[in-house]
């Protein structure tokens, strides 16, 4: 609740809105479309290696690992902002509302590169896992599987974790980033 109380006061707050909507957006866009690609590949990485179909059941904790490039992404991306936006002195409102359009448009591509995912980096992941799924008792069906694992699925909850994430990594990583003077 904080943090949106936060945010609201940066978006109502002229001064801050003036100062930091002035600044453009190309670092956030560069660094989305970088982390889009990133994902991409890391989901390539999961395909070849096998955690899509042979060794599926370790898939749930191993895509995880993703989180320490997400992390230096959105870490670099930041360090860029402060030091191309706002010439090595960023506050850490600047830092948190950059962090926070970083994220939408990560959420925004989310779809998109979850489309290349499911249909044509792994087509077969959907089916794998909910074959799996039923087979280890997590669900009781296999509609019932069917109706968690599919790309409409997976394509609202990427949107909403990215968009989420995002915002949480960018509030953490602004307490070591931010250097006002």
């Amino acid at each position: 609740m904080f943090y949106f109380a936060t945010l609201g006061k940066i978006l109502t707050n002229p001064k801050i809105t003036t100062i930091t909507m002035n600044k453009n957006v190309t670092t956030e866009i560069k660094w989305a479309l970088i982390f889009s690609v990133v994902g991409l590949a890391w989901m390539v990485l999961e395909n070849i290696v096998g955690l899509h179909d042979t060794y599926l059941d370790y898939h749930l904790y191993l895509t995880n690992l993703f989180a320490f490039p997400a992390i230096y992404m959105m870490v670099a991306a930041l360090k860029e902002k402060r030091t191309k936006a706002y010439n090595g002195t960023i506050t850490y409102l600047q830092g948190l509302l950059s962090g926070t359009i970083l994220s939408a448009f990560i959420a925004l591509l989310s779809p998109l590169t979850q489309w290349i995912t499911s249909y044509v980096i792994t087509p077969k992941y959907f089916p794998n896992v909910i074959v799996r799924s039923v087979e280890l008792g997590y669900f009781e069906s296999t509609a019932a599987a069917q109706a968690h694992f599919n790309y409409a699925n997976y394509a609202t909850q990427g949107m909403l974790f990215a968009f989420i994430i995002g915002v949480i990594t960018t509030a953490i990583a602004m307490l070591f980033i931010k250097n006002n003077k």
